[in-house]
């Protein structure tokens, strides 16, 4: 029986808000249920398990991260493209941080193919088509676009940047105008 007022989505919603304040890695059915104060079996008409869980939330913040990433996209090119896709990345791991370590979380194949994952991937090669990078370069440059993103984002959530200067803000905006060149300046194959 399903209790009433709990659905998947309050589930998934409510284990996304948890994973924002306690961490991606502390969610956990027993934890969401102490939240709705209802038994753990409850919660399983909603989820089969932790990892359905955790693969519900990861999915829920692929979601809203492509279509921030959409939003800000619209009508942009070339570098300002860039810069706005780079900066909803960092922007959303600052205001979610556990939705956005969610992002990372490891899908199975039909999961990953069914998820937001492939807009992501669509967009940077949008992105790639302001600098003419084609090919099977775009899928360089995308790895080279999403390992300098997320592991920037990383490193800043950790403190990596913390006690040292120039401000973070300004290696981030250093960073994409080095992307800028660097993509501009690809080599033909």
């Amino acid at each position: 029986m399903v209790r009433a007022g709990l659905t998947t989505e309050r589930v998934v919603r409510a284990g996304a808000e948890l994973a924002d304040e306690a961490g991606f890695d502390n969610v956990t059915p027993s934890e969401l249920a102490r939240r709705f104060d209802v038994k753990v079996a409850s919660l399983y008409s909603h989820v089969k398990n932790a990892h359905d869980l955790r693969t519900k939330i990861a999915l829920l913040a692929l979601d809203e991260l492509a279509d921030r990433a959409a939003a800000a996209l619209a009508g942009r090119a070339g570098r300002d493209a860039l810069v706005a896709f780079a900066d909803v990345y960092r922007d959303y791991a600052r205001e979610h941080p556990g939705r956005y370590a969610a992002t990372r979380f490891r899908l199975d194949a039909e999961t990953a193919a069914a998820s937001a994952g492939p807009r992501h991937a669509e967009m940077m090669r949008a992105i790639l088509r302001g600098y003419a990078v084609s090919g099977p370069d775009e899928t360089h440059a995308v790895r080279l676009l999403g390992s300098v993103f997320h592991g920037y984002v990383d490193l800043e959530a950790h403190g990596g940047f913390d006690h040292s200067s120039p401000s973070s803000q300004e290696s981030w905006t250093r960073i994409l105008t080095v992307l800028d060149t660097v993509l501009r300046d690809w080599p033909a194959t």
